[in-house]
C-alpha cells in the first residue's frame, strides 16, 4: 500500500478508522527525511495491514505542534487509537519491521489497563 498524506483534516478519520497507523513526520528540506523516504515507502508495500502516513511538518505545523514534534524525521505508531511508539530519527528496514512486529504483538487490553492505572491519556 502506498503512503497517505496526513493532515489536520484527515487525522481523526485515519487514526480512528485503522488498527495500526505508522506516521512519519518529515519536511522537504530535511536530508535524513529524504533518505528515509524510500525505506518508508518500500516498507508500506511489505506491510499491507498497516497504514503508512506522512506528515509534512512545513505544511501541517499545527499537527506537528499538537504531537510536540521537536526533530525530524520522527516516527509515531498508533495502535487502536493509542500512541504506542514515538521516536525521532530514521530507522533501517529491519528495525522498522521489528517495531511493527512488536506493535502487532501488543496486548492492547493490558496497554489500556496500564494507561488507566497511571492516569495518562
Amino acid at each position: 500500500m502506498a503512503t497517505v498524506d496526513l493532515t489536520l483534516g484527515t487525522l481523526e478519520e485515519v487514526i480512528n478508522g485503522n488498527d495500526i497507523v505508522l506516521v512519519d513526520f518529515w519536511a522537504p528540506w530535511c536530508g535524513p527525511c529524504r533518505q528515509f523516504a524510500p525505506v518508508y515507502d518500500a516498507m508500506s508495500e511489505r506491510h499491507p495491514d498497516v497504514i503508512f502516513a506522512k506528515v509534512n511538518t512545513e505544511e501541517q505545523r499545527e499537527l506537528a505542534h499538537h504531537f510536540q514534534i521537536r526533530s525530524i524525521p520522527t516516527l509515531m505508531v498508533f495502535r487502536e487509537q493509542i500512541i504506542v511508539f514515538s521516536q525521532p530519527g530514521a530507522l533501517p528496514p529491519a528495525a522498522l519491521a521489528d517495531i511493527l512486529e512488536k506493535v502487532r504483538d501488543l496486548d492492547m487490553n493490558q496497554v489500556r489497563m496500564d494507561i488507566a492505572e497511571t492516569g495518562q491519556d
